[in-house]
């Protein structure tokens, strides 16, 4: 892909130059952005996909018996759909592209941002007027327009703090909307982290929303501490030889906080090599604990690099992270928090690999083969049946 050739998915845009000035600034509505003469599901397999137990979902009814903005997880059943209101409720379904991987379609058009970014595809239906209420997300979205008509108001001039209490939801307490636009199907709005938007369903409606991961600096920093706490050898201990005598025994000293500092100083400096190692490990953790460990009777590797030769088809675990990085010993390759530091010359390999999601066995040269044959054991490579 060229990063800066115009895309009508952007509205005219390069990649490169929607990432300059709209990526985390400003909202951007683009109308007709997807050709969708069908939408790619419809509401009853949406609804089937929220009876199942793997699968993330949640319904906001508006106005309920017990109180408004009611929320309840599923998984549902048909008994509960068949209970619900004529209007004013939402039914939600996260990572879709992951349970059909067909679904993926919606998102590769936006893997000019970088994979580990991505969150996921999450596919709301809305009965007339439903709606999740006006709120700030923490991430950037897409919203897809996919069936019927949504009204979203949008506005930047808000109390993000100022929610309404005894709700399960971060629904805004006061809410003026600064733009209004009606999207119908093939329509994208994009909005970057903390712009309020209230969407509201014109009739019966369909809408896909691409996700971006943002983890806090606490997440982040977390990680890396416990990164940091599991390479100490655990009969390191604070020393002091050499420390005088006290005349006042409840003082902690300038020395004892000098030494105490070091030690923390000390081990939280990680080499680049070892930062870069940690790091890739951590943005590849799987979302999902679909991924299953290696079982005992993964194929043999001569059988699988033959297989490989006849044009075997695989496909890419969708639950599953790929990402590389440059380094001076080489390419490091990580996926699912594995990680495997590769020759220059395998490069070709590793964006094959991880620039597609699908791919026969005879593209991949023999050297990669005894990697391919990892991935698959670590079940991140799948057959592709399709």
């Amino acid at each position: 892909m060229n990063p800066t050739a115009p895309r009508s998915l952007l509205g005219g845009l390069s990649p490169a130059r929607f990432m300059q000035t709209h990526w985390q600034r400003k909202p951007l509505l683009v109308r007709g952005a997807f050709d969708l003469p069908t939408p790619p599901l419809d509401k009853h397999e949406l609804a089937g996909l929220a009876c199942e137990e793997a699968v993330d979902s949640r319904i906001v009814q508006e106005r309920h018996p017990d109180g408004p903005w009611k929320l309840d997880y599923g998984p549902f059943d048909e008994a509960f759909f068949a209970n619900l209101p004529e209007s004013h409720w939402t039914l939600l379904v996260g990572d879709c592209e992951k349970h059909l991987p067909e679904l993926r379609a919606l998102v590769e058009p936006f893997r000019f941002i970088a994979d580990w970014r991505i969150d996921d595809l999450m596919i709301s239906y809305a009965a007339d007027q439903g709606s999740v209420g006006p709120h700030t997300d923490d991430y950037d979205v897409f919203l897809i327009q996919l069936e019927g008509e949504r009204e979203w108001r949008i506005s930047e001039q808000v109390d993000h703090d100022a929610i309404i209490e005894g709700i399960d939801l971060r629904i805004l307490e006061r809410f003026e909307a600064e733009h209004v636009w009606r999207l119908r199907p093939g329509d994208m709005l994009y909005l970057p982290p903390r712009v309020a938007h209230f969407g509201i369903a014109r009739g019966e409606c369909m809408t896909a929303s691409v996700g971006f991961r943002a983890p806090s600096h606490r997440e982040i920093l977390q990680a890396y501490l416990d990164e940091i706490v599991l390479r100490i050898p655990n009969d390191l201990r604070y020393g002091d030889a050499g420390a005088p005598a006290l005349e006042h025994p409840g003082e902690i000293t300038a020395e004892s906080i000098a030494r105490i500092r070091r030690i923390i100083d000390d081990h939280l400096r990680l080499d680049n090599h070892a930062f870069t190692q940690w790091l890739g490990r951590f943005l590849t953790e799987p979302k999902s604990e679909e991924i299953s460990p290696p079982e005992a009777t993964d194929p043999d590797a001569t059988a699988f690099a033959a297989r490989l030769d006849t044009g075997w088809r695989l496909r890419r675990n969708p639950h599953s992270r790929f990402a590389w990085t440059d380094g001076e010993g080489g390419m490091t390759l990580f996926v699912d928090q594995h990680s495997w530091t590769l020759p220059a010359s395998l490069r070709d390999d590793i964006l094959r690999l991880t620039d597609r999601d699908h791919w026969r066995g005879d593209e991949f040269s023999p050297a990669f083969h005894e990697l391919l044959h990892q991935l698959y054991r670590l079940e991140a490579l799948l057959d592709d049946d399709g």
